[in-house]
């Protein structure tokens, strides 16, 4: 017996297709599109303006279904975290950050992370394989069929949650043309933002793909200290990774920006002359720093660097002309904030974490 076709991982076009191969016309695409998007509907037999014999052949070969949620958590800050069950002993984390004039939510892209950041607890519990596209786009159904009974809402999209998101390019970019697609989600490319730890060959492919916003996982200026905390530096080295950087910015005809982000470890990459670095290799770059405070977890060798230290840190970008915040830890009550996310993992990577793991 053959799977059916979870339609919420098609984009317009392949949903095009998908419909051109059942002999249906185009208009069905918009239609589909719109009952899960717009009108939260889980079942086929509620979409009256389908005919009957198309709602019961999508029965017999589709599925609109979302995983289970397991477990939903309150921070006392307002921050949401779902715990979603996607079988094989796999859980990942959902993250929705409110804010006064926005609402941020922190999506997963794997189970699990196998570039074994030594600051980041998702890297700690190893890898189990890649999210298809239903499953990314499920954690926004997820998260929206919720907020709308809260009188909130989704406005931004982070991939910053469990995984690299261009080590999973094919789904993750399905997922990015539904968010912007107005048919789905209707985001602006402003408001949806793919984070990546630096695979330098994905971000040129990215660049040509998806016209979306961009964070890289910094966290060092210089190789000696990215190596071990970033391992995926020892073979895209920050030389090679600038490089990219540089041909995003210049590609397509809309300006882009991207967000350099930095964890903020107390006497390991805080030190003056770590900004002055960082300063002088973000010159001439049309980028934004987010310093992030460390957030502790079981069994780390890390601590989050003293308040005095940021503000010192950040001062010295200011005074180099480099764009800077500090991110605000929201939702750490959970387990809910910046490198935090661990889910539950079914370790298919069969490594031990090191200072210094680096992929073949």
């Amino acid at each position: 017996m053959l799977e059916k076709q979870n339609l919420l991982g098609l984009p317009q076009d392949k949903l095009l297709k998908f419909f051109s191969d059942l002999s249906e016309k185009p208009f069905r695409t918009k239609q589909i599109m719109q009952w899960i998007y717009h009108l939260g509907a889980s079942s086929f037999g509620d979409m009256h303006n389908l005919s009957k014999e198309l709602r019961q052949k999508l029965q017999a070969i589709a599925t609109i279904d979302l995983p289970e949620v397991i477990n939903l958590n309150h921070s006392r800050d307002g921050v949401i975290k779902w715990i979603i069950k996607l079988g094989e002993e796999n859980h990942i984390e959902t993250v929705f950050i409110p804010e006064r004039e926005r609402g941020t939510l922190c999506i997963s892209s794997q189970v699990g992370c196998a570039l074994a950041c030594t600051f980041c607890s998702t890297g700690v519990q190893g890898f189990n394989r890649n999210l298809k596209s239903h499953e990314i786009i499920s954690q926004v159904l997820i998260a929206q069929n919720y907020l709308k009974k809260k009188d909130k809402r989704v406005s931004n999209v982070v991939f910053m949650g469990m995984g690299e998101p261009l080590l999973n390019e094919s789904a993750v970019y399905d997922a990015c043309d539904i968010l912007l697609d107005d048919w789905a989600f209707g985001l602006s490319r402003r408001k949806v933002t793919v984070s990546s730890s630096g695979i330098v060959p994905a971000l040129y492919r990215m660049a040509d793909t998806i016209p979306v916003s961009l964070a890289i996982s910094l966290h060092a200026p210089n190789d000696e200290l990215r190596d071990v905390l970033v391992p995926i530096n020892q073979k895209y080295p920050i030389k090679d990774l600038m490089k990219a950087c540089h041909y995003y910015l210049n590609a397509g005809t809309q300006e882009r920006h991207i967000f350099f982000e930095y964890v903020m470890l107390d006497g390991v990459n805080d030190l003056p002359e770590h900004a002055k670095s960082l300063a002088t290799l973000l010159k001439g770059v049309s980028a934004k720093v987010n310093l992030i405070p460390f957030n502790p977890f079981p069994k780390t060798q890390y601590r989050t660097s003293k308040e005095v230290t940021i503000n010192q840190f950040q001062n010295i970008l200011y005074r180099s002309g480099i764009r800077t915040t500090t991110r605000r830890t929201r939702g750490d009550d959970v387990d809910a904030a910046c490198g935090q996310l661990a889910g539950k993992v079914l370790d298919k990577s069969k490594r031990n974490v090191g200072r210094h793991q680096v992929l073949s």
